[in-house]
């Protein structure tokens, strides 16, 4: 293990460990998050750079961003996956935020629990282990047993998360964070999107029901899992789950697998998130690492449907029309496609060279047929674009379509980090004739 790894596994630990409520104060989240929002942009500009990094400073971000949990930990934890230009021991630190802060104390875990389940609360805390398993955004999860003896994964809501949400989205600081972490996110219409996805993020009984609708969907899938809901022992801010565990995804390439299992493993992931969109109009808009897990088996375990984005008929045939138009490079297929889409193509060559660099991008593996690994850097040139916020503008694009690029350049960087040699293409494209 090297110093960094053992670094890291310091700071989780130490972060488990701890205890903290969520801030609420709209003035202390605002000095806070503006700290953060100066410190990561500074980091990102020396990495870009090539400048030496000051872990310690990294620590202490990371820190602060846990202690709020809410917007700026959510966009941590982005920043910890989404861009392969950054330096990995910075992306190391930040991907700790997946699965680790400061947890809600077992007290008040016990008086949400009491609160949503009244009576039937204290059977279940009784086979409630005390120290968290993970620590997130919204909430976090304690392993536990039932009466019956069935091992379950109870998800407790942090007692005022959802106003700690509502006092970010009303700061300037947030967007300047966005725009740190994620390029045009800096643009009102997206960030109402992301307020909305957040927002849905805290209301348990929904994240219950897209659950179970993802289960349906992948009941008969060979490889991939997604954990049933104790529908009975699930309530307002509390979502009980049967226990699933499985490997992080660092511990499976630690494993050293082959590129069969590599294979396997790329090819579920792709099209868990990628067959919903087009066959379903669903997209599941958290494709870090902290959200899946890979068995002994290589069967992979999806994990938290709190962020799930939907997308009516109309809106998928037009992705898939823009996906088609995208491959055969047509630019006027292009025009009609982002039309049908809501937007309003641009009309000079400029902007259309943009839009052209930007969709090349997104759909890189769309492009080349046959079994090709993700490279690292798939789709840098359109997220360097989506750091130009006059560009973006000039595309007129809907926000929720840019909210889609940002979390497909996620799944790029995973699949990227397994290097799985698989036919993207065909398996893309198959998908979107039947959209």
């Amino acid at each position: 293990m090297t110093s960094k790894t053992q670094a890291q596994d310091r700071l989780r630990t130490e972060m488990l460990a701890s205890e903290a409520a969520v801030p609420t104060s709209g003035l202390g989240r605002l000095w806070q998050t503006g700290r953060s929002a100066l410190g990561i942009g500074s980091l990102l500009a020396k990495a870009r750079r090539g400048d030496d990094l000051d872990l310690e400073a990294v620590q202490a971000i990371v820190q602060r961003l846990a202690g709020l949990k809410g917007v700026g930990m959510k966009l941590g934890q982005m920043l910890g996956y989404v861009d392969q230009s950054v330096p990995e021991e910075l992306r190391g630190l930040f991907s700790l935020l997946q699965t680790s802060a400061p947890g809600t104390g077992f007290d008040a875990v016990t008086a949400v629990l009491r609160e949503a389940l009244g009576e039937r609360a204290e059977v279940l805390i009784a086979g409630l282990e005390r120290t968290p398993v993970a620590v997130a955004s919204i909430g976090q999860v304690h392993r536990a047993r039932l009466p019956d003896g069935a091992a379950v994964a109870v998800k407790v809501r942090h007692p005022g998360v959802e106003q700690a949400l509502v006092a970010d989205f009303r700061t300037a600081s947030v967007g300047k964070m966005f725009a740190a972490i994620a390029g045009a996110a800096s643009i009102t219409g997206m960030i109402e999107e992301a307020r909305t996805a957040f927002l849905e993020e805290c209301d348990f009984p929904l994240e219950a029901r897209r659950q179970r609708h993802f289960a349906r969907l992948f009941a008969d899938d060979p490889v991939i899992i997604v954990p049933s809901v104790a529908t009975e022992w699930s309530a307002e801010g509390v979502l009980v789950t049967r226990w699933t565990p499985g490997r992080s995804l660092d511990e499976f390439l630690a494993s050293g697998p082959d590129q069969r299992r590599r294979d396997l493993v790329g090819a579920a992931l792709f099209r868990f998130w990628m067959r919903t969109l087009y066959r379903d109009g669903l997209f599941h808009g958290d494709p870090h690492p902290g959200n899946f897990a890979i068995q002994d088996d290589d069967r992979v375990i999806i994990y938290d449907f709190g962020c799930v984005r939907s997308f009516e008929p109309a809106l998928r045939r037009g992705f898939a029309g823009l996906a088609a138009a995208t491959r055969d490079d047509d630019p006027e297929a292009i025009v009609a496609a982002i039309t049908a889409l809501g937007g309003m193509a641009p009309r000079d060559p400029k902007s259309r060279a943009h839009l052209r660099e930007l969709l090349r991008s997104f759909f890189g593996p769309l492009l080349t047929p046959g079994a090709r690994r993700i490279a690292s850097d798939e789709g840098l040139g359109a997220r360097n674009l989506l750091r130009d916020k006059r560009a973006i503008i000039g595309l007129q694009l809907p926000a929720r379509l840019l909210f889609l690029f940002r979390l497909r350049f996620g799944l790029y960087a995973v699949l990227s980090r397994l290097q799985a040699e698989v036919d993207w293409a065909g398996l893309e494209s198959q998908w979107a004739r039947e959209s």
